[in-house]
């Protein structure tokens, strides 16, 4: 109440002055002197985050026009005053030992009367730890885990005297170059993988939102009538308008403390975790509990050189370069080495910056895009992720030990997956405003149980490659990408299985069958233009060709059994719809002998196909 007291008293002084100046408009005439200039006056207290007042602290109010320019000191109380100010418009900034700077650009004085503002003042050192937050609270892209240091001044608003908590409060600004947040040295927002977003719409220093908005319009000119895309994990209908994810979650952060949740609805819900297989080892429906969420981990920021970071729970894959999220990405339909890799891992990350451009993550997970263990062996592996330069990234990820085979509790698997992306042309200012490329090379394998990595009947391995090649013009507005890949996948392990009669990983497909020794051999192609007027969103359009030397691809019969799905994917249908019950062929034409045979699905080598859409990241 004394602090009030003494604010009224100075604002009523100041009011006073400011009055007592006023030329008197009865004693005008011809022969009068003009009058005066109209004066008011700018008051206001000096808090800090706990609302204890400040003083001490230097305020300078400077007139946009060059015209004035006043300072004064806050009291004991935290109450500061400039009687006596001409109106106009005014910006004021705030000094004092032990706290952040803050400025207001633009604050409005009119004559007679008093304008007040209040300033909020954050502690030096809850800046550096705000700092050391954010290395904790980063996330990605899928390849950079840091999320971008908000712009916005911490200042309370003219209009009101009332102060957020601490922890709803904008963080503070960054320093204009920041060489201890990991990779905030350059601006990495180029690379594929990496959301391009610069900054957030809304952020405080305890949560960072982020929603994400996916739909499409896809037409395969296989033209399958029961609109069924097979074969991957962007592209599931055709000829509809479809919602691929509609996602809400966002990052926590306070006192060293993180966690962080993304919601995922949309096709990705269904699609996902239809090629997990471990749901069907033991009980519980982990298809269903995990069905809505991508990303949902706890843990804690060590202040360890440029941090350290230790998580547990789902978290996004960086196995093959693209991220998870097609908002991040150059193209929409990647090519197979991503697509047949994970895009999520449930277990425990590490991430160690032992520099401002170096990431060591250490992972030890279930197993390969699973939310069970599969058999006796966890996953063990890591990323390292290095970024020298800002035209230059290099990412290396390894993986081992699992055993990731379900009802082959013998066979362990190995892979790795290495990728480097150069910006070789950056002039933002020309038509041309960049252009960079990006290569990925995969290799892995399975072995034990009779099956083997190199040579026999039971081979099982893979190799692949991808390559992309990305133009942006006018300031970064348009963008097209050029690229493709191929891949070999001897005994299909990592093939994405073909929906057939609702076929999943854990069903099979007597249709499609995944056996040691089976090959896959498939190549791919992309041209893909992107419109993105605003950080936020992007409009694409992409044509694409895929081919297989195997039937892969949905034919314009589909891949439907007549009726629609009989509930029975692992066996042979009849003509009727009806279930064979066996997956041995000749039993099958037995068994469907008066339902018009044996039913099957319409597979082709090849597809062609143009989409368009549109994606929004906030």
């Amino acid at each position: 109440m004394k602090t009030v007291r003494l604010l009224s008293c100075a604002v009523f002084l100041s009011l006073t002055a400011a009055w007592a100046q006023q030329p008197d408009q009865n004693l005008g005439g011809a022969g009068t002197a003009q009058p005066r200039p109209a004066l008011g006056t700018i008051t206001g207290l000096v808090r800090d985050a706990a609302k204890q007042p400040v003083g001490g602290a230097t305020i300078t109010a400077t007139r946009l026009d060059g015209s004035a320019i006043r300072s004064t000191i806050s009291d004991s109380n935290g109450i500061y005053s400039f009687a006596d100010t001409p109106a106009g418009t005014y910006s004021l900034a705030t000094q004092v030992d032990g706290f952040a700077d803050t400025s207001v650009a633009s604050l409005e004085v009119v004559g007679g009367r008093a304008t007040r503002l209040d300033v909020q003042l954050t502690n030096t050192a809850a800046v550096a730890s705000n700092h050391k937050e954010q290395t904790a609270n980063a996330t990605s892209s899928a390849q950079n885990n840091v999320i971008p240091t908000s712009t916005s001044a911490q200042t309370a608003s003219a209009a009101s005297s009332s102060v957020l908590p601490p922890a709803l409060a904008t963080p503070a600004p960054g320093p204009a170059v920041d060489n201890q947040t990991p990779f905030a040295f350059g601006d990495f927002t180029w690379l594929n993988g990496n959301p391009r977003t610069k900054d957030t719409v809304l952020d405080t220093a305890f949560f960072t939102p982020e929603i994400r908005f996916d739909t499409n319009f896809i037409v395969d000119f296989n033209q399958p009538k029961d609109h069924t895309m097979g074969g991957s994990t962007e592209e599931f209908r055709s000829g509809e308008i479809q919602v691929e994810q509609a996602s809400v979650g966002g990052d926590f952060h306070w006192q060293n403390v993180r966690g962080r949740i993304l919601f995922m609805m949309g096709m990705f819900a269904t699609t996902t975790p239809r090629n997990d297989a471990s749901a069907a080892v033991g009980q519980w429906d982990l298809r269903d509990a995990y069905r809505y969420v991508s990303e949902a981990y706890g843990g804690y920021h060590f202040n360890v050189n440029h941090g350290l970071n230790v998580d547990a729970g789902i978290f996004a894959s960086y196995v093959g370069l693209f991220s998870y999220y097609n908002f991040d990405n150059w193209t929409y339909q990647p090519s197979y080495v991503s697509s047949n890799t994970p895009w999520f891992f449930s277990g425990v990350r590490i991430q160690w910056f032992p520099t401002n451009k170096l990431k060591i993550e250490p992972w030890i997970i279930n197993g390969w895009q699973s939310y069970a263990k599969y058999n006796g062996h966890p996953g063990l592996g890591g990323q390292i992720l290095y970024r020298p330069k800002e035209w230059l990234s290099l990412v290396f990820n390894q993986y081992g030990y699992g055993q990731d085979n379900l009802g082959l509790p013998r066979t362990q698997r190995i892979h790795t997956d290495d990728s480097i992306e150069v910006r070789y042309y950056n002039n933002p200012e020309n038509g041309l405003s960049k252009a960079a490329l990006t290569t990925t090379f995969d290799a892995g394998c399975q072995y034990g149980g009779g099956i083997t990595c190199i040579g026999g009947a039971n081979k099982s391995s893979f190799v692949g490659w991808m390559g992309y090649n990305r133009f942006w013009f006018h300031r970064d507005t348009y963008a097209v990408t050029l690229g493709g890949g191929l891949m070999n996948n001897p005994g299909r392990y990592l093939t994405l299985l073909p929906p057939i009669n609702g076929a999943d990983a854990i069903s099979g497909s007597t249709y499609f069958t995944e056996l040691p020794g089976e090959k896959a051999h498939m190549w791919d192609s992309t041209v893909t233009f992107q419109w993105m007027p605003r950080q936020y969103i992007t409009w694409w359009g992409e044509v694409g060709y895929r081919h297989s030397d195997v039937p892969y691809f949905s034919g314009r019969g589909g891949i439907t059994p007549p009726g629609g799905n009989n509930g029975a994917p692992q066996d042979y249908a009849c003509m009727s719809g009806a279930s064979a019950g066996t997956a041995d062929p000749n039993a099958a034409q037995t068994a469907c002998a008066n339902s018009g045979g044996v039913w099957y699905p319409d597979l082709r080598r090849s597809t062609s196909s143009i989409g368009f859409g549109v994606m929004v990241k906030f």
